[in-house]
C-alpha cells in the first residue's frame, strides 16, 4: 500500500528565506517554484537524495489551521556523516530537537528544528545503504 516516500512539505512564513537556507544546506537550487496570488513565492520544491525525493516549502498562509510549530512525527533523511551533518545544521541556525542517539548497530538518529519551525530528522541507517547496494 505505501510504495515509498514521495514528498515532504514544510510550512514556512518566508518561502524565499527558507528556500535560500535549504539551497545552502543542500548545495543545490530548487527545481520548481510557484508564485502565490500576490506574486511572492508560495511553493518551492527541491529534489533530494538517491531517489530524488521531493522537499516542498509551502507558504504557511496556505497551510492547515494549526500547522505552526514542530509536530509529533519525524521523517529522517539518511546522511553518511551524522555528527558532521548535525554540526552543520546547528551552525546554520537550527536548534536541537532530539540529540544524537544510537538505537542499535547501524541506526543513529538526531533531529533539529530548522529556522522556520520545522522538524528535520537525520539518520545514519546501515539498512538504507545495504538496500542501495542491492542487499536484502
Amino acid at each position: 500500500m505505501l510504495r515509498g516516500f514521495a514528498t515532504i512539505n514544510f510550512w514556512v512564513d518566508d518561502v524565499q528565506a527558507a528556500s535560500d537556507w535549504y539551497a545552502e544546506l543542500l548545495g543545490i537550487e530548487p527545481y520548481f517554484s510557484r508564485p502565490g496570488p500576490d506574486g511572492r513565492p508560495a511553493y518551492i520544491e527541491f529534489r533530494v537524495g538517491d531517489h530524488q525525493a521531493e522537499l516542498g516549502l509551502i507558504d504557511s498562509r496556505f497551510g492547515p489551521t494549526g500547522a505552526k510549530g514542530p509536530g509529533g512525527g519525524v521523517m529522517h533523511w539518511h546522511v553518511d556523516d551524522l555528527e558532521a551533518t548535525v554540526d552543520k545544521l546547528l551552525s546554520m541556525g537550527a536548534t536541537e530537537y532530539q540529540p544524537i542517539h544510537e538505537h542499535g548497530p547501524g541506526f543513529i538518529t538526531a533531529s533539529v528544528i530548522d529556522p522556520f519551525g520545522n522538524v528535520l530528522g537525520v539518520m545514519y541507517n546501515q539498512h538504507y545503504l545495504d538496500t542501495l547496494d542491492g542487499k536484502p
